[in-house]
């Protein structure tokens, strides 16, 4: 089991796997123990049921409901960001992740 679980949340959970891959690169560069996964709106409340999860981060076309995941996930300790959409559309998985790591460590 990986030592810290990232949760990102897009749309339909399709636009987010590049960064996601990216992402798990930038981790195995780093030496950084971490599951990374991407789902929809829909399947994340599931998710987050299911697995312990260490910090949502929202793909910028759903930022719209970070107030409402903020509600949903905040009691459980678990922090909920939108990704910088500069990172995002260059695909930057080594930005994200840090901010991912900032997050957990706050």
């Amino acid at each position: 089991m990986a030592e810290k679980t990232i949760m990102l949340v897009c749309s339909a959970g399709m636009s987010t796997s590049l960064l996601v891959t990216k992402m798990q690169q930038a981790a195995t560069d780093k030496g950084v123990d971490a599951e990374i996964f991407a789902v929809s709106t829909s399947e994340a409340p599931d998710q987050v049921a299911k697995k312990e999860i260490d910090v949502v981060l929202l793909g910028p076309q759903v930022r719209f409901m970070k107030k409402q995941f903020e509600e949903t996930f905040g009691p459980q300790g678990i922090p909920v960001e939108v990704i910088n959409m500069s990172d995002y559309g260059m695909m930057n998985g080594e930005n994200v992740l840090n901010s991912a790591i900032e997050l957990m460590n706050k």
